[in-house]
């Protein structure tokens, strides 16, 4: 078909272990230098100098020029959501699942922490979450999705919460979204997206520059911990 995405073209960009390296290890961070992201793949900068030249061809990085030096970042949002889709979808396809491995150096610990993911909470403080959710039943599982319970409805109101505007929503409402870091599930959808909005506007939660990471302030932790246990 003429109009087919482009998939070959995006897959041979991140077919080779050492570009695959240089991605992920951007995925967490706002900029890197190309000497460090070198390291991080363990091939030599001339090497290296190669495989970014073609990422950035390729519409996965961008580069920034700070005086003698070229600094490289994830192109935009939507190529970091796709990275970190692929990556959890090696995750959900294998047949056991694996056990969560050691946080790698590349990866800043505020990234393993909280998160943003599709516009909704990622990390571990959104896996809490959703688990001091369902615990308290305020959510209940339906298959892939949640349906919220009248109790529900109640506490979510509470927080600001618009049900209705949610469900009426183009997205899914409640959707379970396996976090990659996690390798457990966090609230994605249209739901999801409403309470991140919420913790952005009380506060909670403060959104970095072309970053995913998020900061939760002291007023954020102290209402997560109220409401979730989080």
């Amino acid at each position: 078909m003429d109009d087919a995405p482009d998939l070959p073209r995006i897959a041979a960009l991140l077919a080779d272990p050492a570009r695959a390296k240089i991605v992920w290890s951007l995925i967490g961070c706002a900029t890197r230098p190309a000497g460090e992201l070198a390291y991080c793949a363990n091939i030599s900068a001339q090497s290296a100098s190669g495989h970014l030249a073609k990422l950035v061809r390729g519409g996965l990085l961008a580069a920034e020029v700070q005086g003698r030096h070229r600094y490289f970042r994830i192109a935009n949002p939507e190529v970091a959501e796709v990275i970190e889709a692929m990556a959890s979808l090696g995750v959900v396809s294998q047949a056991r699942a694996p056990r969560p491995p050691l946080p790698s150096p590349a990866v800043p610990a505020e990234f393993l922490h909280a998160r943003t993911c599709y516009e909704h909470l990622a990390g571990k403080t959104a896996v809490k979450i959703l688990e001091s959710m369902l615990k308290g039943r305020w959510l209940v599982p339906d298959g892939r999705d949640f349906t919220v319970t009248v109790l529900g409805e109640r506490k979510l109101g509470a927080l600001g919460v618009d049900l209705a505007q949610a469900l009426a929503s183009r997205r899914v409402f409640a959707r379970t979204c396996v976090d990659l870091t996690e390798r457990r599930a966090h609230l994605g959808g249209a739901l999801g997206e409403a309470l991140l909005r919420i913790y952005v506007e009380r506060g909670w939660i403060l959104r970095q520059r072309r970053s995913r990471v998020v900061h939760i302030t002291p007023r954020g932790r102290e209402s997560f911990s109220e409401l979730f246990g989080a």
